[in-house]
């Protein structure tokens, strides 16, 4: 894999540079870094694709300059996406953030995609909808009302080398750990990121920004084929909160619950998650 950098967005990226190949992109989450696509990434390169894995806008060494709303997040992912294949729709694949800024992108220019793997977060009405039927969503998603609070967020997150960053994986799929290498390596990007990543749960507490998405995603079903994954023993987002969200898609859609996965599902799954990835690209 080698390091690039997008001159019009400033997203720095990893790519196989299989450039002739079907492009597939693939977006992680918070609290995340590419690493977490590689099982998924070799799947990728075998079948025949050419893979991207960048660094989300404000994660170093991608830029650190916002907005870090969803509009504007997907808009420069759909930036990203026509300089790297400007002729040629892609395949997505996106995971708790990654998840939302692909589905904004892909409700606001579906011909530029080919088709989508969503993994740790449901359609963002489904989200909403659900959670006022479970409200035990809101325990989960305390932590989104912390990251909010300027300055003690950071300094509670940087406490004792981000030990509360390890804590939210251990919760979020529980008995998973991804190896300390994985976590030093996440733990220099933050170190070096903070507080941008942040900025994505700020930028939640404006009313205007959460009517622009809401009007965005209810303007009509998403119509890019997607397939969608989540762990059943998911912490970060219930798998209740999944519940009847294929009405919010009109195209082909599949959902997959797999059990003894938490919200890393990709990394704590892989075979079974590489293996319905690529049916689902190769189908579409």
């Amino acid at each position: 894999m080698h390091l690039l950098r997008s001159k019009r967005t400033g997203i720095a990226y990893l790519s196989n540079e299989a450039e002739d190949a079907p492009l597939v992109v693939c977006m992680h989450g918070f609290p995340d870094i590419p690493r977490t696509w590689e099982p998924l990434t070799e799947a990728l390169r075998d079948a025949g694709y050419h893979v991207v894995r960048p660094w989300l806008p404000g994660y170093a060494p991608s830029s650190l300059e916002g907005p870090f709303d969803p509009l504007p997040l997907s808009r420069t992912l759909l930036s990203f996406i026509e300089e790297l294949s400007p002729d040629q729709p892609v395949r997505i694949v996106g995971h708790d953030w990654g998840s939302v800024t692909a589905q904004c992108a892909i409700a606001q220019w579906p011909e530029r995609f080919r088709a989508a793997a969503l993994l740790g977060f449901p359609h963002l009405l489904a989200f909403e909808e659900n959670t006022k039927e479970h409200p035990r969503q809101l325990g989960r998603s305390a932590y989104m009302g912390l990251f909010q609070v300027p300055l003690v967020a950071e300094r509670i997150i940087k406490l004792r080398d981000f030990a509360f960053i390890e804590r939210l994986w251990r919760k979020w799929s529980p008995g998973f750990d991804p190896g300390e290498d994985y976590f030093d390596e996440l733990k220099r990007c933050l170190r070096s990121s903070m507080p941008a990543p942040l900025q994505y749960y700020r930028a939640l507490r404006s009313p205007k920004i959460i009517t622009e998405v809401r009007n965005l995603m209810s303007a009509g079903p998403i119509v890019v084929p997607t397939i969608y994954l989540h762990g059943e023993r998911d912490g970060c987002v219930g798998p209740e909160i999944t519940e009847e969200q294929g009405g919010y898609f009109s195209a082909l859609f599949e959902q997959l619950i797999l059990a003894d996965a938490g919200h890393f599902v990709h990394l704590e799954r892989p075979q079974v998650v590489n293996e319905a990835i690529i049916k689902w690209f190769a189908a579409h």
